[in-house]
């Protein structure tokens, strides 16, 4: 990371200067049209760049890529509220596999923590405050029934998304107090005081939608009717539940952007459903599909001894990424009496063996996770807190563990016996601490009742997870139970709450933002459907992640992580359970990619189908 980030740094010393100067020449208030936005700083890519960085501009072209996902779908508009968890893959807003049928005004770099770059829209523009941003549309966008992409299509979106769409879009562009044409081509907002650094990126990536091809009344309905967009790709055969094919639009309109080099290289990309992960991987080893993206050490290590991965047909291969790991944990839902008090969280939070879970059920594959934002400069974890972090954290000085402000905090470790005495008996004195006692084989409230609670789970994996958290629990006399249910009732229950604790993972990114607000956020602990599962309400965590969104500089934004991370840690609102050290991928050899892996990780749009292969 040092490597990566040591020329922003030397770029960041210079900026102050670098203002202070432009500010003496420039008339406050002005504005000039430019080729990208980042969150902090500059742009990495100047306006005359050619290519991404991490692509292989001479990427053969042709050939069917075939993936296979776990699921079903049922739903081809992939904004609405309505079928959000049954739209079919890769129409937009997909990690894996890209936007392949609608596409934003900007597109995001995965070698820059956030910075995006145009596509439909040829400049944008916003002041040092940010209290404004202007996007000129390219004037060779066009849909792919050959409409052209207007301004009246990005007010059409901004329409359909306020009334329509998922609650993230409401929100993003909640700011937005003003939206109107600018110019023949252009489209302006204009936002009230709650904007922040983060609001035009955010609207940058919204999709466009084309107003001709949508019926307003009838938009907040599924459809299993192929929409159109501007995208490299058009949806050629819907097979519901089962399948979905994507054929290259032939005309599509920015094969030559610089933004698109190197990527949507197949002529055809056809995504397979399975009911099941086995039949998933079964079908992989067949050469149904064409590269699998491992999570389970256990299968990493025992599964890949099928005849194509000793003759060398597959490849296994790992990647390397700069961005934060993602924090996999049991998460207490503090709503309920059992989690309100933080001393006993803190004493729960000590019972997970990690080492004993990590040698016998998963090889030692896993790293333990002790942060939110884990292996990136993110993390307070190694850090003791600047003087910009104590300033920022001086009205709540005395929620911040000592050890955590230090940077010296780690999660407990044990000698991997699975009984170790001197964890046990430093929780339970931690415990009696918060005024809990042993009655026999119980621990017990200072009120008389025992410490008790569930576990919910929606897999046998997080079931195996849930049960060697048990094992440590009833030693020391907590009943814990765990109940597995169908992924509806799950879905149903976590949506409202309805939990003692669950096993979440909160995705990280180098450029956490307005995202947090519904994890974390006051705001969004009585709002049915957030993140918030933990039921957070702190002010504390509400001004950090205010000064996160606000910061100009990437010393300034660092800071303010790292004190957020702090509060978070110190609440004790999860157990932090573990991460994979690495990326792990399997592919078919005549599927190959980029030399270069980027900032987050190896990117599947930038892969291609080698011309010899079948």
């Amino acid at each position: 990371m040092q490597i990566l980030f040591s020329a922003k740094r030397r770029a960041s010393i210079l900026a102050p200067v670098v203002v202070a100067l432009l500010a003496a020449f420039t008339v406050p208030g002005t504005a000039e049209p430019q080729h990208a936005i980042a969150m902090q700083g500059e742009p990495a890519l100047l306006a005359n760049f050619e290519r991404l960085p991490f692509v292989n501009p001479d990427a053969p072209q042709g050939g069917t890529m075939r993936y296979g996902v776990f699921g079903t779908f049922d739903n081809l508009n992939p904004v609405i509220v309505r079928g959000a968890l049954t739209t079919a893959r890769g129409i937009w807003f997909d990690k894996e596999f890209g936007n392949l049928v609608f596409e934003p005004m900007m597109q995001r770099s995965a070698d820059e923590p956030f910075t995006m770059y145009g596509l439909l829209a040829e400049t944008v523009e916003t002041d040092a405050e940010r209290s404004f941003v202007e996007f000129q549309l390219n004037p060779a966008a066009k849909f792919s029934d050959g409409e052209p992409v207007r301004p009246e299509d990005v007010l059409f979106t901004v329409e359909m998304l306020r009334e329509h769409g998922r609650p993230m879009y409401a929100n993003w562009l909640r700011p937005a107090v003003k939206i109107e044409k600018a110019g023949a081509n252009g489209v302006r907002f204009t936002f009230d005081a709650t904007a922040d650094r983060e609001t035009p990126l955010l609207i940058s990536g919204l999709p466009v939608l084309p107003e001709h091809a949508f019926d307003r009344d009838t938009f907040e309905r599924t459809t299993l009717e192929p929409v159109t967009g501007s995208g490299p790709y058009l949806i050629d055969k819907v097979e519901p539940g089962q399948r979905i094919t994507y054929k290259k639009n032939p005309d599509y309109w920015g094969r030559d952007l610089p933004i698109k080099q190197g990527v949507d290289n197949y002529d055809t990309i056809v995504i397979e459903y399975f009911r099941d992960s086995n039949a998933q991987f079964e079908a992989f080893k067949k050469g149904l599909s064409y590269v699998y993206i491992e999570g389970d050490p256990n299968h990493w290590r025992t599964a890949y001894d099928f005849p194509a991965v000793t003759n060398g047909d597959v490849v296994k291969e790992t990647f390397t990424s700069g961005a934060p790991s993602n924090m996999l944990a049991f998460v207490f839902n503090t709503r309920r009496p059992v989690f309100e008090d933080r001393a006993v969280r803190k004493a729960l939070s000590m019972l997970f063996d990690f080492e004993w879970a990590n040698r016998n059920l998963y090889y030692d594959a896993y790293k333990r996770t002790g942060s939110f934002f884990q292996n990136s400069e993110l993390s307070s974890a190694g850090n003791p807190a600047s003087e910009a972090e104590k300033a920022l954290l001086a009205d709540y000085a005395n929620q911040i563990d000592p050890d955590v402000m230090d940077g010296t905090y780690a999660p407990p470790a044990t000698d991997g016996s699975g009984s170790d005495r001197k964890v046990l008996q430093a929780a339970a004195k931690a415990f009696q601490e918060a005024g809990y006692r042993f009655e026999g084989r119980s621990l017990v409230s200072p009120d008389g009742k025992p410490l008790s609670f569930e576990i919910l789970v929606q897999s046998p994996e997080q079931e195996r997870i849930g049960l060697a958290y048990k094992r440590t629990l009833d030693r020391i006399g907590v009943q814990t139970t765990i109940r597995q249910v169908d992924d509806a009732q799950y879905q149903a229950r976590k949506s409202a709450y309805d939990f003692d604790m669950i096993i979440a993972t909160y995705s990280a990114s180098l450029s956490p933002g307005a995202e947090q607000v519904y994890r974390w956020g006051s705001i969004s602990k009585d709002a049915n459907g957030t993140f918030n599962f933990a039921g957070v309400a702190d002010p504390a965590l509400d001004k950090l992640i205010n000064e996160i969104v606000s910061a100009r500089s990437r010393e300034a934004f660092v800071d303010a992580v790292r004190a957020y991370d702090r509060v978070l840690i110190s609440g004790h609102y999860v157990v932090p359970l573990f991460h994979l050290p690495e990326q792990w991928l399997a592919r078919w050899k005549f599927i190959e990619h980029p030399e270069t892996t980027p900032l987050y990780g190896y990117q599947l749009p930038t892969f291609w189908k080698a011309p010899d292969a079948k």
